[in-house]
């Protein structure tokens, strides 16, 4: 069984290199890198459903299965609002119908 620091662990070194990722990335490029870190977001979604299982399958308590479903939900609202968001950015582009 994986120690419950180094999780934390894992998580705190995910966070910070995620800011400095994000923050060097200048403003122009924010729009376009979005819809493809829409896709990518979807690994998310994957994580979410295999630490659920485990958490399921190594009999963890109800708290650790109920934070698992709600990382599968948020996630899955982060990569749907993410493509919405992205869908609706790309109508301003299209050619208004006569």
């Amino acid at each position: 069984m994986i120690h419950p620091l180094i999780l934390v662990a894992v998580f705190a070194v995910s966070t910070v290199l995620g800011y400095f990722i994000i923050r060097t990335v200048p403003s122009l490029l924010h729009t376009p890198l979005m819809s493809g870190m829409n896709a990518l977001s979807g690994v998310t979604i994957v994580g979410s459903i295999v630490a659920t299982g485990v958490a399921f399958l190594s009999g963890g308590g109800v708290l650790s299965q109920l934070a698992g479903c709600l990382a599968i939900v948020l996630a899955a609202v982060n990569v749907f609002g993410g493509f919405g968001v992205t869908h609706r950015m790309l109508r301003m582009f299209d050619k208004k119908k006569k």
